[in-house]
């Protein structure tokens, strides 16, 4: 049973040495005996792995030169003074904001420019009979390597993934170099904040001649009931050697705990120099069904066999799943009606930039289930691996969408330029990639092309003809999941809608048109590729909240001088002309039935976009989270509605001017009323009428404390309090995670919060918070939410906004304590530890 779970389980390849220290570890929770059987277990399946196929992170260690030297592409070039670092790398935002960036504010005031990155690595001698491939999930943009001094590639779409192979170029037993360049330096090529950088994953793949192709394998589901389901595995296999070999398939497939549930085998031969592919099919019985509550997974371990030898093992995880849009009724995923309330979201993870890290992403999901969010948009490119990986363990319904434009551009620079000569490998790359992960449930072949709104006399035009060749990609490489467009041109007379292609309608905005949906398309299905585009300013209030605003009142021109402050009240009483606020479209999304799902723009902030405002506002205020993962009040509004879970969320905070009128808002659920209280006199008691979404009174402020009850049938469901503040007295430090993973990679985020003496947060505090971080860890980043804050995010200090900041520590690799120390002019300093193991 050991060996079974071991031999399903690992990802990467053990050595010798970390074998012992393993077992030196294991020695103080096993006897002697078990640890003995353990650890023969452990080396003999992983020598038949690291025999067959071998995959290693390749992220260490590497030099970097921000700036241009066509040398460096040479293997003999001197790279002493280059930085070093490690991978995942994004250089842009490390720079100053620049209000001359040609980026513009669009991109985040960040600059790009060209850099260059080299590695050097050894590939013992022992592997000179094996195929040697480089795997990049990501590098933006326009990138071109070179192994040794010989060129591999170019690689313009910096959303791509793709793979090189230096099997012929290696210095075998001896030193080699790995070069890359990188050239952003033509802006603005994208309309949001794109990094600059190799900002993904690097990985070295080692394999015999005969073995799996990239992303070989295609799983799908079929006739799928509680009862079985059929499970059809189609594997690429190659045979790079110069003879003809007869080769066993085998395929096993096992469940979330490890259990072998199905095998098959099958035999073939390949000639020398060939390729070939396998059709297996599978009948699992009682399948654990993934869905958004139990996200369960199957993987499939393909072993390629040639005389009793293991040759390769490739490893699939997969999903079993069986889901429909109704015409009238919206989406069903295993028979259960489901409303997809989605959003959408750009790459950058705040102060960590493009350059992915796995943890952060993970707080970003956890952070949105929270809220009761249970599908995410790709925008409006391919994602990084790891958010489809988390996607699928965590339950998240995915639109997976591959561009922003077509031929026709939306900036000067953008991947217009490179469309004709690579959107169809990028597309087919895409598509082939993420085909097998259950989370992914619909395919977006473009987010409001410019394409859509020729050729209204009805005759084909590139928007047609374009769709019609985007979708018949994806048909020869996957028939199981719809596709959509999401556009912001809904008429019957949209380009890309009379392409055929569109299986489901994708509006873009629009919201107050879902009621004509059906009488304007019948028969068609819908969904709402991107709703909402309302504003906030986290922890910033303007009076009154009754009225609703739409800023700026032309999308092509941002305030100028409007407020100061370049803040935006968080009410949810203002959004941008072609939007809505969070609640008029919710309430139109909850009326029909046949509305499927919506993606709101946006989960969380994102760098660039700053729309309503100009310089030096350089982050979107689009989130229903801020840029530092702080929840803005909108949060409780989406988890009152989409969660099980009680809420009773009271705001705005209680510090004003004395007399002054302020209006007080409490989103709640599992009650049938709300009871608002200052300073225990009762301002009467609110319930939500007909489609309402939350209650309000209009009272005077007073200092003191606000506080709501909510009743369910007479009987207290939660209590609510605001107090008024005082000035600020200390710093709290509280860290998401105490305890993280040794691996130089893990993440804590730590939230600052400046609170007056007795234990409140000050609203308005703006403390300059200072940072030190020793032992085990360092800091990645500091961050405090604002839109218009201009310090760096890669810093040892951080004002505080709105009475919060965040540091985020990253781990080493050795294990220990990470001490966290804040201090701030005339506020007590605090202090936590973050153990890594």
């Amino acid at each position: 049973m050991i060996k079974s779970n071991f031999s399903v389980s690992l990802t990467l390849i053990f050595n010798y040495t970390k074998l012992k220290t393993m077992a030196s570890n294991l020695k103080k929770l096993l006897s002697a005996t078990l640890l003995i059987a353990l650890c023969v277990t452990i080396t003999l399946t992983v020598h038949a792995q690291s025999s067959a196929r071998t995959i290693a992170l390749f992220t260490k260690d590497w030099k970097f030169y921000l700036g241009d030297d066509a040398n460096a592409k040479d293997a003999a070039y001197n790279d002493a003074s280059w930085r070093s670092l490690d991978l995942p790398h994004d250089w842009s935002i490390e720079l100053p904001f620049n209000e001359k960036s040609p980026a513009g504010t669009g991109g985040g005031a960040l600059d790009g420019g060209i850099g260059w990155y080299r590695k050097i690595f050894t590939i013992p001698a022992s592997s000179k009979d094996k195929k040697i491939f480089i795997d990049f999930d990501g590098v933006y943009r326009n990138s071109e390597v070179w192994i040794n001094g010989h060129y591999l590639g170019l690689r313009p779409y910096g959303f791509s993934s793709f793979r090189y192979e230096l099997t012929q170029y290696l210095n075998y037993g001896g030193s080699n170099i790995i070069a890359v360049k990188v050239d952003n330096s033509k802006q603005p090529n994208s309309r949001w904040y794109s990094g600059s950088g190799i900002y993904r994953n690097v990985w070295l793949v080692t394999t015999n001649n005969i073995f799996v192709g990239h992303w070989g394998t295609h799983v799908e589901t079929q006739k799928v009931s509680s009862q079985s389901a059929t499970v059809l595995i189609n594997t690429k296999i190659n045979n790079a050697g110069s003879n003809s070999a007869d080769i066993t398939v085998k395929t096993s497939i096992y469940n979330d705990a490890s259990q072998l549930v199905k095998s098959d085998e099958t035999k073939l031969s390949i000639s020398g120099d060939d390729k070939n592919e396998v059709a297996q099919k599978m009948i699992v019985t009682d399948p654990s069904l993934w869905s958004i509550e139990h996200p369960h997974l199957y993987k499939a371990v393909t072993e390629l066999i040639v005389n009793g030898k293991v040759m390769d093992e490739y490893t699939t995880n997969f999903g079993i799943r069986y889901f429909r849009f109704d015409i009238d009724k919206g989406f069903f995923l295993n028979g259960k009606h489901v409303k997809i309330w989605g959003v959408c979201d750009h790459h950058d993870l705040g102060c960590l930039g493009s350059a992915i890290n796995t943890r952060a992403l993970q707080r970003q999901l956890e952070l949105l289930k929270e809220m009761g969010i249970n599908g995410m948009r790709t925008s409006h490119n391919p994602p990084a691996p790891e958010l489809l990986d988390l996607c699928d363990k965590m339950g998240f319904i995915v639109m997976d969408e591959a561009f922003d434009m077509w031929k026709q551009g939306k900036n000067k620079y953008d991947y217009h330029l490179d469309w004709d000569a690579w959107h169809k490998k990028d597309m087919e790359d895409f598509v082939t990639r993420d085909r097998n992960h259950p989370s992914v449930i619909i395919w977006s072949i473009g987010n409001e092309i410019p394409e859509q709104w020729a050729g209204k006399d009805g005759k084909d035009t590139a928007g047609t003809v374009i769709a019609r060749e985007l979708g018949g990609i994806i048909h020869s490489l996957d028939t199981t999941r719809p596709i959509t467009s999401a556009l912001n041109d809904p008429t019957p007379k949209n380009a890309i809608f009379r392409s055929g292609m569109i299986d489901l309608f994708g509006y873009n905005y629009h919201h107050e048109q879902f009621k004509d949906f059906q009488k304007t398309y019948p028969g068609v299905k819908f969904i709402g590729t991107e709703t909402v585009s309302a504003i906030e300013t986290r922890g910033h209030y303007d009076m009154p909240s009754d009225s609703i605003r739409r800023w700026p009142t032309r999308w092509d021109k941002p305030i100028q001088s409007a407020n100061a402050d370049l803040t935006v009240s968080a009410y949810d009483n203002i959004s941008v002309p072609w939007g809505s606020t969070h609640e008029e479209t919710m309430k139109e999304f909850l009326r029909y039935p046949y509305a499927s799902g919506m993606f709101v723009w946006t989960g969380f902030d994102y760098i660039g976009e700053p729309t309503p405002y100009p310089w030096p506002a350089r982050s979107s205020y689009f989130g229903i989270i801020d840029l530092a993962g702080f929840p803005k009040d909108a949060f409780y509004l989406y988890q009152s509605v989409c969660t099980d879970k009680p809420v009773l969320h009271l705001f705005p905070h209680w510090n004003w001017a004395p007399g002054q009128t302020i209006d007080v808002w409490a989103y709640y659920n599992d009650a049938d009323e709300v009871e608002l209280f200052v300073n225990g006199k009762s301002m009467g008691v609110k319930k939500k009428q007909g489609e309402e979404l939350h209650v309000w009174w209009r009272v005077k402020y007073e200092p003191g404390e606000i506080k709501a009850i909510s009743r369910k049938n007479g009987k207290v469901v939660l209590t609510s309090e605001v107090k008024t503040a005082g000035k600020p007295a200390k710093i709290v430090l509280s860290p998401d995670r105490s305890h993280i993973k040794a691996d130089g990679d893990d993440l804590s985020f730590v939230t600052v919060k400046i609170e007056d003496a007795d234990g409140n947060l000050v609203p308005d505090a703006a403390n300059d918070v200072k940072f030190s971080v020793t032992g085990e860890g360092s800091i990645a980043g500091v961050d405090n939410g604002s839109e218009t804050s201009l310090e760096s995010f890669k810093a040892d200090h951080r004002k505080a906004f709105n009475g919060l900041c965040l540091v985020v520590v990253r781990s080493k690799e050795q294990a220990g304590k990470i001490n966290i120390t804040a201090t701030a002019d005339w506020l007590q300093g605090a202090s936590v530890v973050v153990d890594t193991k």
